[in-house]
């Protein structure tokens, strides 16, 4: 394995080098993977239309990259620890020689089951290690995956299977998840009805709830799994060749069907994991996603296994079976570096610290933060609650699209500034653009974020639609890919993310991010969570509505809200007020944290006529509460 980055200087260097030779640079990490055949070509890319090429020619299969390159050295090593939701269940650790025959085994079920190389599968899973087995024996015989997070309707599934035309669905008879069931299969059976391309369906035994199997399409993974050897293999695979599919919401319309391909989201993905975290050989890496987003595609499961590290998955919730769940599982596995999400951050402190003090952190060198841009408060109570102070926060901007992390400060190496995610990865060129799409140069300035140049694990199309994703990405600003994201550069040249461009409010002709706001709006200590959205506003053109979830709740409404304001002033400045301020209990979030803006801002216009389809919530309850006591 190569090493990592460890200073400041060396960052500089590495960083330059990227910019100045990008293709020396990336040839040179290619180098340290196993490969059927070498390169011709390191890098083609013309962004106008847009296409994008690494390692043309290269052939390979990533799973010999994840697995068999580590028989002889770490084969007794554990590759996967996996935590039940039940706390008295046991810990399995799977070793790399047991993932690879485990891996080998149900490849050949899929071949058995009909399945060629170019097929599309569709996984609908708990979090259990079948789950990441299954993805690996997609890849390890050509067919391309397309994980559906096991918290979406029935609906949502059918729709994915359709658009990539899956002929092969991998479920669970349900899955555990807090103090719930989800039943897996009847979802599945429900979604198959309106998917004609599915053939087979393999079916995980979990729950051990009562399930109808339909008999010629419906087989149990464990009978399937008798019929085989752990001798498979591998499928040789071109650099650019699909590795999988995976669905992001679009700000409208129908789901994009993210495509990524083999060799360079291979070689950004475990670039990224060791640098970023700064693994070293035998460190715990715990990654609290799910393996149905992106962060639990690359950093549960390819960046660490690529890099042959110890990888954590865990089937629960943070709240169950109370908020310490987290801290006990750090504490009993001896985990050393944590990556989680802001919104479980949160909603964590909002418990308060008689959870997390009966339980020893002493083993956790480095926190991470993924998914949103985490706010100053939350920030210092992971820092100092959970890190004790001795293990830097990585602050990770990245998205499904970019393959791996793409902004962020290398954990103790680089300088770490609360809500920033500071500094680019070498190989990544952000630009910060204006809104006639010149760049804008220099330091202490804020624009739109784009990339000037390719990086390996940028995606390569819209499964089926390449003419959107070139609409989606390339065309706002020609040559460039658009992010989507607004972003502010300091004096230092650090980057923050001020939140999606959709999620900037124009106020009185002022550019206003939301996650600015919300960020100031934290700081208050009855504050737990907020959510910031515009509505129209007969002075300014649009005013700022904050729904605002409080810790206790407040004695004076009137005076809480002023107290928040003041906040606001201080941190943001006065044009930043909130107009509106609306007490709630809980927020209209996807199961996977993410805020729906769109019904707030429906809301707080007074629309509530047209909020869409609010049913793939987490609780779409709290909608009614919320709409019920608007103003």
């Amino acid at each position: 394995m190569e090493n990592n980055i460890t200073t400041f200087e060396e960052y500089k260097k590495e960083y330059a080098k990227s910019i100045n030779n990008p293709e020396a640079f990336w040839e040179e990490k290619a180098n340290n993977f196993t490969w059927q055949k070498k390169w011709d070509t390191v890098l083609s890319w013309d962004f106008s239309k847009p296409e994008i090429k690494w390692f043309e020619e290269g052939k390979l299969n990533i799973t010999e990259n994840c697995l068999d390159r580590h028989l002889e050295k770490r084969g007794n090593q554990t590759a996967i620890k996996w935590v039940a939701n039940n706390p008295k269940e046991a810990i399995r650790n799977i070793s790399y020689k047991e993932l690879h025959a485990e891996v080998c085994k149900f490849a050949n079920v899929l071949k058995n089951n009909g399945v060629k190389k170019g097929d599309r599968i569709c996984l609908y899973m708990p979090m259990v290690p079948e789950l990441a087995i299954a993805v690996l024996a997609c890849a390890r015989i050509g067919a391309i995956h397309s994980v559906v997070f096991a918290g979406f309707s029935a609906k949502s599934l059918s729709d994915r299977i359709n658009d990539a035309d899956c002929n092969i669905l991998i479920t669970a008879d349900g899955g555990f998840r807090g103090a719930k069931i989800t039943p897996l299969k009847d979802i599945s059976d429900e979604a198959m009805q309106t998917t004609p391309s599915i053939e087979k369906c393999i079916v995980l035994e979990r729950t051990k709830n009562t399930i109808s199997m339909k008999n010629g399409r419906d087989v149990w993974w464990h009978d399937e799994m008798l019929k085989v050897t752990s001798n498979c293999p591998i499928e040789i695979m071109d650099a650019e060749a699909p590795l999988f599919i995976l669905y992001t919401s679009g700000s409208t319309g129908k789901p994009k069907g993210i495509q990524h391909s083999t060799a360079g989201y291979m070689i950004y993905t475990e670039y990224s994991f060791r640098n970023v975290f700064q693994y070293n050989e035998g460190d715990i890496y715990w990654c609290t996603a799910d393996i149905g987003w992106i962060t639990g595609h690359s950093y549960i499961v390819y960046g660490p296994l690529l890099a042959g590290a110890t990888t954590m998955m865990f089937e629960g919730v943070p709240s169950y079976p109370d908020a310490g769940r987290f801290w006990q599982i750090v504490e009993e596995n001896k985990v050393n570096i944590f990556y989680t999400a802001p919104t479980a951050i949160r909603a964590l402190e909002a418990k308060g610290l008689d959870f997390v003090k009966p339980y020893d952190l002493s083993s956790l060198k480095v926190l991470g933060t993924v998914g949103e841009p985490i706010n100053e408060d939350a920030w210092h109570w992971y820092d100092k609650e959970i890190g004790k102070g001795n293990a830097p926060i990585v602050d990770t901007w990245w998205q499904t699209e970019t393959g791996g992390i793409m902004i962020s400060n290398l954990a103790g190496v680089t300088s770490a500034k609360p809500t920033f995610a500071t500094l680019p990865l070498p190989g990544i060129q952000p630009c910060l653009l204006d809104e006639k799409g010149e760049e804008i140069e220099g330091n202490s300035v804020e624009g739109r974020l784009c990339m000037k140049f390719p990086w390996p694990s940028i995606a390569r199309t819209i499964y089926g639609d390449h003419k959107r994703f070139k609409e989606t990405y390339f065309t706002t600003f020609p040559k460039k890919y658009f992010t989507g994201d607004g972003a502010l550069r300091d004096e230092n040249g650090m980057y923050r993310i001020t939140g999606r461009v959709d999620d900037v409010l124009i106020v009185s002709g002022h550019n206003l991010g939301t996650a600015e706001i919300e960020s100031a709006m934290d700081e208050h200590e009855n504050v737990c969570e907020t959510a910031i959205v515009g509505f129209p506003h007969p002075i300014k053109g649009n005013g700022v509505y904050a729904y605002v979830i409080c810790h206790n709740k407040p004695h004076n409404e009137d005076a809480l809200k002023n107290e928040i304001n003041d906040l606001v002033t201080k941190n943001v400045g006065p044009i930043a007020k909130a107009d509106k301020i609306q007490f709630v209990s809980g927020l209209p979030k996807t199961r996977s944290g993410k805020i729906m803006r769109r019904i707030l801002r429906k809301i707080a216009e007074g629309d509530t006529q047209n909020l869409g389809d609010t049913s793939t919530l987490l609780d779409p309850l709290v909608v009614e509460e919320i709409k019920n006591s608007a103003q």
